[in-house]
């Protein structure tokens, strides 16, 4: 095999990661079953890598080079590391999984950019379970530094090392967790996220008195309110379903203003409103 990437799932998450995988010198396919959808993702990248440049964060030749690594595809192919990062919707991924199985190879590192799913449950549809793995990446994959690593039950450290020494060629710092609902990253962030919304449906405070005191009381980069809209109102309601039913405890009850806003449609920057309006 080539020294090959697949990527399965083009939207903001899964662009990101073809993107880095190409810049770091990867051949990359990127696979959706949506021609549209791959044409947005590549428009993506591409405006991406231009604004890095600008930036002096690549050079125009290295972005160049990454973009003409970059294939469409609309199936999994194989790859050496196949990295699943579609919706968080545990039969999809599931369904997915299956695919990259059958698709992979034999020798292929199957791993998944899940923000909270079980990684022993994805690897148990699977005939290599000691080669599956989380690779939780953050948004927006090409300026966040951290990759999160998830071992399954029964993740080998050999697939562990392969995954860690993919990620730091791709220039990010790893951080392992173990597999528990949430892993780390959204085990802290999402309640927090959950409970700002619980201070805006109670009247705590308006959304910019929210986000104003976790930028300026915590030094927050930005406020939970505007986050939230940044990630998806649909993936943190789905995030807190994933903690309250693994978990079992009240505390990660998804809040009621939440749900209400994904029912409506206002999934935030995506669909150009959630908390907040967009243009």
């Amino acid at each position: 095999m080539s020294d090959r990437v697949c990527v399965v799932g083009a939207g903001q998450m899964g662009s990101g990661i073809a993107q880095v995988a190409a810049v770091a010198g990867y051949d990359v396919t990127l696979v959706d079953v949506a021609p549209a959808q791959l044409d947005r993702a590549l428009q993506g990248i591409e405006q991406s890598l231009e604004k890095l440049v600008a930036r002096e964060r690549v050079t125009a030749d290295a972005a160049e080079s990454a973009l003409g690594r970059i294939e469409r595809a609309g199936e999994p192919v194989e790859a050496d590391l196949a990295i699943e990062a579609a919706t968080e919707d545990v039969d999809l991924k599931l369904r997915i999984f299956r695919e990259l199985d059958a698709a992979a190879g034999d020798g292929a590192v199957l791993a998944s950019n899940t923000s909270s799913i079980p990684i022993t449950q994805l690897a148990a549809v699977t005939s290599r379970p000691h080669r599956v793995v989380g690779m939780h990446f953050m948004n927006p994959v090409p300026l966040m530094p951290l990759v999160e690593l998830i071992r399954g039950l029964d993740t080998a450290d050999e697939t562990a090392s392969y995954v860690r020494a993919a990620a730091e060629r791709m220039g990010k710092t790893v951080a392992e967790a173990t597999d528990r609902p949430g892993f780390i990253s959204n085990r802290i962030l999402v309640p927090m996220i959950n409970e700002a919304v619980y201070c805006l449906m109670e009247g705590v405070g308006d959304r910019e008195s929210i986000d104003t005191v976790m930028k300026l009381g915590m030094n927050h980069p930005m406020g939970p309110l505007t986050l939230a809209d940044l990630i998806g109102l649909d993936t943190c309601l789905a995030i807190m379903e994933v903690l309250h039913e693994g978990l079992g405890d009240d505390k990660y009850r998804p809040c009621p203003l939440l749900r209400t806003y994904v029912e409506a449609g206002r999934l935030g920057r995506k669909s150009g409103r959630g908390f907040y309006e967009y243009s």
